[in-house]
């Protein structure tokens, strides 16, 4: 915080859609932070989003907006504006918390991670995710060794998309998402899987779009196969193709045959474990119900994300406050991008793709 700054954070938002919304609720219901500003390039909607939760200012310009008076702001403009926004957040000392996908290249990546590092100032990605009880309890097991060595891993991501869903300009374009189905929707799951069993060195897959190539240009369909130094391997399965909506799994194995898993269904639903085999006994909860809404809207897949993002920024705020390292900090998000990226090469080449999560050499093919 800066000196002579109130004991609350003050935030400003970045990027006036859907997701800010989110931001702009969690940062409400804190006791130790206030939303100050907001800034979109459309500045009826920043003025908007910033009357309905009771900030003071709302800019167009950017640098008018982090001159102005802030401790940090949060990142929920279009991906590859992400680096421009926190390189800016650095130059002007702000601490910073960006959206997923933390950027579209690793070369950004470690730009915005140089940017924060060099201007000490603390840089976190949301993947409020982690935080769903259901997440944390299968990260305590393998802390605390009730889980053993994991060696095994499975994903899948099998969500509900349609036209109008894409009907955003910036949606299902290269230029202005960086991907699809992988950089969008399952980055929250490939973090999981790669938070659970470590760096991951190697990936092979494949990426097409069978549903929605009237629209749009990226992929709703993708497999891969992902490697891990330990020796672990995890299989991925992803789609925007389905209807109804199946939701999403996140599963492990340890070297020991036990097995958790961690599935959200419908999506946006806190997540809960339906595998936990564990110490010889096993707890079974059914994936799927009848009478469910399957196909939920964004808004509402988004509004019953609202008690995470509130968890995930108060963690950033108390990092900024404790003066420690976020919960994901920018080297952390890196490693699932890399993987995303990993398949897409692996995709173009046919190739295997050996990753380098630790610098921005990651992304060379295997001879």
């Amino acid at each position: 915080m800066k000196p002579g700054s109130s004991d609350r954070l003050r935030i400003g938002i970045v990027g006036a859609g859907q997701i800010a919304v989110n931001h702009a609720k969690a940062v409400t219901e804190l006791a130790d932070a206030k939303l100050v500003a907001v800034c979109d390039i459309d500045l009826n909607r920043a003025r908007a989003l910033a009357d309905g939760f009771g900030a003071n200012n709302a800019f167009e310009d950017l640098d008018m907006m982090m001159n102005s008076d802030l401790d940090a702001v949060t990142v929920c403009t279009p991906h590859p504006v992400h680096e421009r926004v926190v390189v800016a957040a650095a130059a002007h000392r702000l601490h910073v918390l960006c959206e997923k996908p933390v950027a579209v290249t690793l070369e950004a990546t470690d730009r915005m991670i140089a940017a924060t590092r060099d201007a000490g100032v603390r840089f976190g990605v949301v993947f409020q995710r982690r935080l769903m009880p259901a997440v944390q309890r299968i990260r305590a097991a393998l802390d605390d060794g009730t889980l053993g060595r994991p060696i095994a891993g499975h994903c899948h991501v099998r969500l509900h998309r349609d036209a109008a869903y894409y009907s955003d300009p910036w949606r299902g374009h290269w230029e202005t998402e960086g991907g699809g189905a992988l950089i969008n929707q399952a980055i929250h799951h490939i973090d999981m899987l790669q938070w659970f069993l470590g760096e991951p060195v190697r990936v092979s897959g494949q990426c097409r779009t069978l549903k929605h190539g009237d629209y749009i240009e990226v992929e709703d369909t993708a497999a891969a196969v992902i490697e891990f130094d330990s020796g672990a391997i995890a299989t991925l399965q992803v789609g925007t193709t389905y209807d109804p909506s199946l939701g999403d799994q996140v599963l492990i194995t340890d070297d020991r045959g036990q097995t958790v898993s961690v599935t959200e269904f419908p999506e946006g639903a806190p997540g809960y474990n339906d595998i936990w085999a564990i110490g010889g006994r096993a707890e079974y909860l059914n994936h799927y119900s009848s009478g469910v809404e399957h196909n939920r809207a964004l808004s509402r897949v988004h509004a019953d994300l609202v008690p995470f993002h509130t968890a995930m920024i108060q963690e950033f705020v108390h990092a900024v406050r404790n003066r420690r390292d976020p919960l994901v900090t920018g080297a952390e998000a890196r490693k699932s991008l890399a993987i995303i990226l990993g398949i897409y090469e692996s995709s173009r080449t046919g190739r295997l793709v050996q990753l380098d999560s630790s610098d921005a050499s990651a992304g060379g093919l295997v001879n």
